[in-house]
């Protein structure tokens, strides 16, 4: 629900965050029922602009008193009932869907909710001859679950919140257990109403819900508390009072049972079978109810009263007879219809003493109520996770269920519309406009007990078909009724004959009819024997029954004895848990009131921890965000200077090669005319020779960039006729040597994949590492490829060869020799191993006349001036 004001932007529609998209939820439905007025032409703060929406206006001279503000505010509701609505509209629109969800295994919680003198209990429990939404909703059960009803303890609560089911043996001794006792606490059918409640339990609309499951058994069970002060109290206690010594009536306490679900402990629970017995239960608590008299109600209500309506139902067998016992296939289903108090302002009731107080306690719930609405709302408005504080009190703390999602929860929210109750009547349709805008999750729908449909009424008509075959073949109308004695003797006696005597001279008619006579004669004899004898050994039987019977009386007794004396020492023991129940009950009281503080201090610090901890996170996003910036540089530049320093890198190796091979040549010239005994002129060597050395010295790189390369010869792998996977990582330095191997049948992935291998049946990875000279090291790690039992592919590695390059330059040079050389080999001295490894011609002096196979290097000679 939102509230406008007139000439006022409206406020943006807010992202709800869910933290489970796949839970369906729905809103809490609020309703609005204004009252109406009580006195002809009186002021009115309310009026109803249509079907959803009321508008609130101050009243005259409210203005002058609040800085000449003057607001008129809409407020929109789910439906708006007007003056003139009638009980029975009210119930079909809001409390009819929570019943029919009863009858069919889903809880349901519905509130009456507003000021003082508002109309609350009016449309709970309602008037003579008009009846509320509490005699409607046990109408509408009683009238859909009628004829499937159990007998009476077939179901039995327990004392944790649970329910079983028992046999019908079982309940008819249990029922006939409790007729006996003094003070039933049942009260029967066959009693004559009250004609106080007569009127108001009359209702003619025999409502029913649709789709009833027929083969189930239900049982219905109603409780009535009140919560008074913040304690609770049981208004169907019938523990008799002691005149002489009055005893304040014992609160009851909140307890969780295994499902998660809130039930007050001790609490009156009583089976009911019709409307009238349930809601003489309610009248027979509603007159134990606290009510007092003030200036704004005659009839005020000074506490919170909650009418508890449970439905159990089981199913049947799959012969559709009996109820199956087993407890995990109940489903025990409930509906809260709680009549609040209503909230007032003490300058306005003029409340002193213990009217003072009530109120006080009245609005210190009611005030609970709407923090735990408000927080719930933040909660799923921001996707916060505050702690809801629903143990602050016994009325929020009992439904914390419905709003965790155990069931439906309707608000009725009830106005009056005179102009003394605008304050009031404002503060109500805020909290209201908040209800509206919590969602409470879908309950789940109960599980099927996997049995046919229909067992119960294809039973009966078997039944009644089976009864009226018999009836046409002659036989018994009732077939379960047995046949007697007498009968089944009859029936095995010989047939008598005709004794009809048709001639004087028939001569055969009495002798047939003396034989059959003597013979049923004796089988008459033979019976009466037989049965003689069955009836000593029935005697004999019985008597020794009779003493086994004794036996175990004598041994029951012994045992009942026993019992007895466990028993009581039992109830001294319950007597000495009791009173340290009521001792641990104290301290419990106090220690919640110590949580209450605590819980507080802890909100509040939650809250600073979390400001604190929004703006650390603002604080570390920024830092992150400048880091990655700074990353970004650091790592375009140190790119950008990688790049830079390997180019100047290159080029400087590539002008130190020259420069050392240049001083090489010169080092070989001044050797050779140091070391040569005349100065002859070298022949010119033959072209063919000069070939031979150039392809010896062809292994290393050319010094120069423009010197011709040398065609590169690969290895050619062992395995050449077989598919191979040639994997190559991308980060690889291509090194171009002779024996790097050259496999023609070869898939080159940059990364090892399933596809790929599965094409082929060798697998090669290249793998490249710095040795510890500085030079590329390359392994070729090899291996098999074979299918798993799974389906994949697993490669087994085999062998691994090692490929290793050096540089020319890290060689040692050939000392020249002490002994002088001898002409001959003085060619062959010639050649350091820096030629060997240089892969051009020798230089020459400038002007030389060279070979077409020899570059020149040398530098030009400088012409004389």
């Amino acid at each position: 629900m939102k509230a406008a004001a007139r000439n006022k932007t409206p406020r943006k529609c807010l992202l709800k965050k869910s933290s489970n998209n796949n839970i369906l939820k729905d809103p809490v439905g609020v309703y609005c029922r204004v009252r109406p007025v009580s006195v002809p032409d009186q002021e009115c703060c309310i009026e109803i602009v249509s079907g959803t929406t009321v508008q609130v206006h101050p009243p005259e001279g409210y203005r002058i008193t609040r800085n000449g503000e003057y607001k008129e505010l809409q407020y929109s509701f789910k439906e708006v009932f007007g003056s003139t609505t009638t009980q029975r509209k009210v119930f079909d629109v809001v409390a009819r869907p929570l019943v029919e969800d009863l009858i069919h295994g889903k809880n349901g919680l519905l509130f009456t909710y507003g000021v003082t003198g508002s109309g609350k209990t009016h449309t709970m429990t309602g008037s003579p001859g008009e009846g509320g939404l509490l005699p409607r909703c046990l109408d509408m059960i009683f009238n859909s679950i009628g004829p499937f009803q159990a007998k009476r303890y077939v179901f039995k609560l327990d004392d944790k919140n649970g329910v079983d089911v028992q046999c019908e043996v079982d309940a008819l001794l249990e029922r006939q257990k409790r007729e006996v006792l003094p003070t039933p606490k049942t009260p029967s059918n066959k009693r004559q109403i009250d004609p106080e409640i007569a009127d108001m339990i009359n209702v003619q609309d025999n409502c029913k819900a649709d789709e009833v499951d027929e083969d189930n058994v239900y049982g219905v069970f109603v409780s009535y508390i009140e919560i008074y002060n913040n304690y609770i109290y049981d208004l169907l206690d019938e523990t008799p009072i002691d005149p002489t010594k009055p005893k304040l009536p014992q609160s009851k306490i909140l307890r969780e049972d295994q499902n998660h679900n809130m039930y007050v402990a001790g609490c009156t629970e009583v089976e009911v079978k019709s409307t009238e017995e349930a809601f003489e239960v309610f009248w027979r608590g509603q007159k134990k109810r606290r009510i007092a008299n003030t200036q704004l109600n005659r009839e005020s209500s000074r506490s919170h009263s909650v009418f508890l309506i449970k439905l159990a139902q089981a199913p049947l067998d799959a012969d559709g007879d009996n109820v199956l016992q087993d407890r995990e296939l109940i489903t025990l289903s409930q509906l809260s219809l709680v009549d609040l108090a209503g909230s007032e302002r003490t300058n306005r009731t003029k409340a002193e003493g213990n009217r003072l107080r009530e109120a006080g306690n009245i609005n210190q719930s009611l005030m609970t109520l709407r923090t735990c609405i408000e927080v719930l709302r933040e909660n799923q408005t921001y996707g916060t996770n505050k702690m809801v504080p629903y143990r602050d009190s016994k009325l929020t703390h009992l439904f914390k269920n419905y709003f965790d999602g155990e069931g439906k929860v309707r608000m009725i929210v009830c106005v009056n519309p005179k102009a003394e109750d605008y304050d009031e009547s404002l503060q109500v349709m805020r909290f209201a406009e908040i209800t509206q805008e919590v969602e409470v999750a879908r309950p789940a729908d109960k599980p099927l007990c996997g049995l046919m449909a229909g067992r119960r009424f294809k039973n009966l008509a078997f039944r009644e078909e089976l009864s009226q075959q018999l009836e046409l073949r002659g036989g018994p109308i009732d077939g379960d009724r047995e046949r007697s004695v007498t009968e089944m003797l009859l029936q095995n006696l010989p047939p008598m004959p005709s004794c009809e005597l048709l001639d004087i001279n028939d001569d055969q008619t009495l002798p047939r009819l003396i034989e059959v006579l003597e013979k049923r004669h004796r089988i008459r004899q033979m019976l009466s024997e037989e049965f003689a004898k069955n009836v000593l050994s029935v005697k004999s039987m019985l008597q020794e029954l009779d003493t086994n019977i004794i036996s175990k009386e004598n041994f029951a007794q012994l045992k009942i004895a026993e019992k007895d004396k466990i028993i009581a020492g039992q109830k001294t023991e319950v007597e000495r848990l009791g009173k340290k129940t009521k001792t641990l009950e104290y301290k419990i009281d106090i220690l919640e009131k110590t949580a209450s503080i605590y819980e507080e201090e802890k909100r509040n610090l939650q809250l600073e921890l979390e400001n604190k901890s929004q703006k650390l996170q603002r604080q570390a996003s920024d830092k992150r965000r400048l880091e990655a910036r700074l990353q970004g540089m650091v790592t375009e530049t140190t790119m950008k200077w990688e790049k830079e320093c390997e180019r100047r890198v290159a080029a400087k190796q590539l002008e130190m090669q020259n420069k050392l091979w240049v001083k090489d040549e010169k080092l070989k010239q001044l050797k050779a005319i140091v070391t040569e005994p005349k100065p002859t002129k070298p022949e010119r060597p033959s072209r063919e020779k000069d070939r031979e050395k150039a392809l010896q010295r062809s292994m290393s790189p050319p010094p120069v960039p423009n010197a011709p390369l040398v065609r590169l010869r690969h290895r050619r792998s062992r395995s050449a006729g077989e598919r191979w996977v040639d994997h190559k990582p991308p980060s690889n330095i291509q090194t171009e040597t002779v024996m790097q191997p050259h496999v023609p049948h070869a898939i080159t992935v940059a990364a090892a994949n399933e596809k790929a291998l599965a094409k082929c049946d060798k697998y090669m990875l290249t793998h490249q590492e710095m040795a510890s000279d500085g030079e590329i090291e390359t392994k070729l790690i090899k291996g098999d490829v074979y299918k798993t039992r799974g389906g994949g592919q697993a490669v087994q590695f085999t062998e691994i060869e090692t490929l290793k390059q050096e540089s020319p330059t890290g060689r040692k040079r050939r000392s020249s020799p002490v002994s002088p050389v001898p002409p001959d080999e003085a060619t062959e001295s010639e050649w350091t191993d820096v030629e060997t490894r240089c892969s051009v011609a020798v230089e020459m002096k400038a002007g030389s006349y060279l070979g077409p196979g020899y570059q020149h290097h040398a530098q030009p000679k400088r012409k004389k001036p």
